[in-house]
């Protein structure tokens, strides 16, 4: 079994420069309750389960599940093991949660069960865990709002521990019908001596028809293929790929396959990297209203060979016939008619950039560049160091800034509707803190946010707080008024809407997810039903 590890960067391109705020909109909406007969059972985690891998995987698990086949329609399981579907055509006349599959009653007496888990496997086939480490596999037929047929299980194994179902496809292969299932379980590690004792399991497991071609109503299923995977870390993401051919996981930390049918895999050990190091190109320095930098030339560069081209948010510096020595879009705007260069030495330029906004701190001077050194003057280390002296290493530093002064990614994780929260953690151990040693680590995020989601069409983005509280945010549009930024004095174009729904209810938000009109909110009593767009 091969794996191939790869490096997720963030793609700049895709960030909007020109993005100015959310602005809170008070426009209400529209939302439907749907009482539930029996109560979604949150299943909580025991004294056994304390990691923080236990934590992602099972105590934030999402309890909705969205057929991605079928147009608003979701599925949930309540606390007497029934399956239920709704399917949602008219806000306004929406029915009960229909019935679709039951799970034996005899799963709520294992002592380590976790949550029943659905994986929708295509448009006629689903994934089921019982939660005890029984995994089903049913035929449901078509489903959606018309349908009223009960789901046949066609395929049913005890695998072993519990487990929840991350993911699960079905193909066709050499005329036999194929279903992949990916599981995931945190097991005990007696090999992790170091760390908190467990390790991140996947079982992925092959379930075939044995009746051969032409045998895809037959009810005749086997196992025949399962690999295991280990890491430390739970996945962001993990799916299988549409033919059965590989899996594809993106995770803190790298997953190696382990065992193949119950056999080990044997791994070669792996050769030491050596890491080049190498001297800095440039060092820079930053005060409240400039940044000044120094990059290293040729002995003997004259000032006409030096190539130099400053705007607002670039910065390209070079030599006549070489590649730049620096290129690429600066950390925040400057302004280009008060910056300078001088060369020093006959070995260094100097350039001075004076910022357009004073006070802020470049945490870099040129964005994704890490072949400069930050040089700390002792000013700022006294100052930085005063600022933290009533902070212990292990403190958590909360600051709330006004969205008028911030700027927003697409996939960033908005807090409330007036402000950014920002959580730093910092390390103040010595008299004179070097970059390298204040370690800040920021989430820009809300601090009780349980889920986050967005519709399928991008048109909207939202998350949820773990009582009450959802908010959503949508995609710029062009504003009727005219409007000016009050700091740079310019009119805005566009503006992008923040809203906020506040449910009817006192119970945990169990459940959330999106389609294009809808926002699905799944507590213990009840599911909620927000019109967020319309056609």
């Amino acid at each position: 079994m091969a794996a191939s590890n790869y490096s997720l960067k963030v793609n700049r391109e895709l960030l909007d420069p020109g993005f100015e705020s959310y602005r809170l909109s008070l426009d209400a909406i529209p939302t439907y309750n749907v009482e539930l007969d029996a109560a979604v059972e949150e299943v909580k985690l025991k004294d056994t389960q304390y990691t923080l891998e236990h934590m992602r995987a099972f105590g934030m698990y999402n309890y909705l599940h969205l057929d991605p086949w079928y147009e608003d329609s979701v599925l949930f399981v309540d606390c007497k093991g029934r399956v239920l579907s709704l399917s949602v055509t008219l806000d306004t006349a929406l029915g009960k949660p229909r019935e679709v599959f039951r799970i034996s009653a005899d799963s709520s007496r294992c002592e380590d069960r976790l949550c029943a888990s659905v994986s929708l496997t295509s448009a006629t086939w689903a994934a089921l865990s019982d939660g005890t480490g029984r995994l089903h596999l049913l035929r449901t037929g078509k489903r959606g709002d018309s349908s009223h047929s009960k789901w046949e299980p066609l395929f049913s194994e005890d695998t072993g521990e519990p487990f929840t179902v991350l993911h699960s496809v079905s193909h066709v292969q050499a005329g036999v019908h194929n279903m992949e299932v990916l599981l995931l379980r945190i097991q005990k590690d007696p090999q992790e001596t170091k760390g908190s004792g467990f390790s991140v399991s996947l079982e992925w497991i092959t379930v075939a028809n044995t009746a051969g071609h032409g045998g895809w109503f037959e009810k005749s299923y086997e196992v025949r293929k399962r690999r295991v995977l280990r890491g430390k870390s739970v996945p962001h993401y993990a799916a299988v790929e549409p033919r059965g051919r590989g899996l594809m996981v993106a995770s803190e930390k790298p997953f190696v396959f382990t065992h193949v049918d119950g056999r080990p895999v044997e791994r070669p050990e792996p050769e030491p990297m050596e890491e080049e190091k190498t001297d800095p190109i440039y060092f820079w320095q930053q005060t409240a209203e400039d940044v000044t930098v120094c990059v290293r030339l040729p002995e003997g560069v004259t000032k006409e060979e030096v190539q130099y081209r400053l705007t607002a948010d670039n910065v390209s510096i070079g030599v006549q016939g070489f590649p730049p020595l620096l290129q690429g879009q600066l950390f925040a705007p400057v302004d280009p008619e008060a910056s300078a260069w001088i060369i020093r030495d006959n070995k260094s330029l100097e350039v001075t950039l004076q910022k357009r906004s004073e006070g802020p701190v470049w945490a870099e001077l040129v964005m994704g560049d890490r072949r400069g050194e930050h040089v700390m003057s002792d000013e700022q280390a006294a100052l930085i160091h005063q600022r933290l002296t009533h902070l212990t290493s292990e403190d958590l530093v909360r600051l709330r800034h006004d969205t008028d002064h911030c700027s927003a990614a697409p996939d960033a994780r908005l807090s409330a509707p007036s402000c950014v929260s920002s959580n730093i953690l910092v390390k103040p151990s010595q008299p004179k803190p070097d970059v390298s040693d204040l370690m800040c680590y920021v989430q820009a995020s809300k601090r009780d946010k349980k889920f986050a989601t967005c519709a399928p069409n991008f048109s909207y983005a939202s998350l949820c707080e773990c009582l009450r509280r959802a908010f959503i945010y949508r995609q710029p549009s062009p504003v009727e008024t005219v409007l000016f930024n009050r700091k740079q004095g310019r009119q805005v174009g566009q503006v992008a809407k923040q809203q906020v729904a506040s449910l009817d209810s006192d119970k945990p938000i169990l459940g959330f997810r999106a389609t294009n009109e809808r926002l699905y909110i799944l507590t213990s009593s009840n599911l909620f039903v927000l019109k967020v767009n319309n056609n």
